[in-house]
């Protein structure tokens, strides 16, 4: 069984596209008239299954999300739209979660764009899991099977946060 501390060793050489997006530059921050907008959520998740069960619950709590299926196809998706908050599955095919997650932020940084909230969604639930998700840049942690009230109370959490920002 993989574990969350085996990253994607392969080093294989996908071609990631440009991180040239429309996401908001630190430096363009500037205040605005505060209007509560819905979060914009991307799921990576590579299991079907999983994809509808946490569709339905997204419904079910009011959100929508947009859905791929690994970590290049996440890289891929924030490069062509701005995304609020990405559920990030751990261990997908191609690129992991791990990966993505450290790709993502190393491009915010070289960019200074503002960091996408991201979320590990994992079925790995010991606190050293939790670790291996903050170091590699995550902003919190959800396990599998979902808990529809900490998933509520993370999104609302993140809706919040950005509402504020818009202020």
């Amino acid at each position: 069984m993989n574990t969350l501390g085996n990253l994607d060793q392969s080093g294989s050489s996908n071609k990631l596209p440009n991180y040239d997006t429309n996401r908001t530059s630190l430096s363009n921050l500037s205040p605005s008239a505060s209007v509560a907008t819905p979060l914009s959520i991307l799921l990576a998740e590579d299991n079907h299954i999983n994809q509808k069960v946490a569709l339905r619950v997204l419904k079910h709590l009011g959100y929508q999300a947009d859905v791929v299926e690994n970590g290049q196809a996440v890289i891929e998706a924030i490069a062509n739209k701005s995304y609020d908050l990405i559920l990030m599955d751990i261990q997908m095919p191609e690129m992991d979660g791990l990966e993505a997650t450290q790709y993502i932020r190393k491009q915010e940084l070289e960019s200074q764009l503002l960091p996408i909230a991201i979320i590990a969604v994992t079925a790995n639930a010991t606190h050293d899991d939790q670790d291996i998700c903050r170091q590699a840049g995550m902003n919190d942690y959800i396990s599998k099977p979902i808990q529809i009230e900490k998933l509520k109370n993370i999104l609302r959490h993140y809706e919040s946060l950005k509402n504020n920002q818009s202020q």
